[in-house]
């Protein structure tokens, strides 16, 4: 066992259910479940475009959804459906990096509504978020994986049934070691 905390409460009631992510799993709750990460692995010095999944700790901080893929998940975060003009902006220069933008967007940024269905489901994970900083990484979600469950650029991905599943348990956050 790999010492994964157990449900428990926090100061406003909410119960915090953290799960960790290490060596192809994310684990928690009882659950042991294959994940993948960026392809140039885990690394606690994540920079914009090194293809690293940053080590720590990161706060789910809500969900995005293609409500014309599926329905609204079960989780203990908000859960907003997004649109054909929803992106992330990950553009250093740009004063809104790290952040949800609109398109048309002048800034480089990902559009989030994809052909792809790994945005199908999306959790936003709280990464160089408060403060942002400019090159330390930015669109670190917890998302739907590849078929082939190939490496993603940064962020943590899982199967459309394992990702609802740990959604649907209220994870709050992952540890990523």
């Amino acid at each position: 066992m790999m010492g994964i905390s157990q449900p428990r409460p926090c100061a406003s009631g909410i119960i915090l259910v953290e799960f960790r992510f290490r060596d192809g799993l994310l684990a928690g709750n009882g659950l042991r479940l294959r994940a993948v990460c960026g392809q140039s692995g885990v690394s606690a010095r994540k920079m914009e475009g090194d293809g690293a999944t940053p080590a720590g700790v990161l706060p789910l901080l809500r969900v995005l959804y293609r409500a014309d893929r599926v329905k609204a998940p079960r989780c203990a975060v908000p859960v907003e459906p997004i649109s054909p003009a929803d992106a992330w902006c990950d553009d250093p220069a740009d004063p809104a990096y790290n952040r949800p933008v609109r398109l048309p967007f002048a800034g480089r940024n990902e559009a989030l509504w994809r052909g792809d269905g790994i945005y199908d489901v999306c959790g936003v994970l709280g990464w160089n978020s408060a403060p942002i900083v400019p090159h330390r990484g930015s669109a670190i979600f917890l998302h739907v994986a590849r078929p082939d469950f190939s490496p993603t650029e940064g962020c943590i991905a899982l199967a459309l049934p394992d990702l609802l599943t740990v959604l649907a348990t209220g994870l709050t956050r992952i540890e990523v070691l």
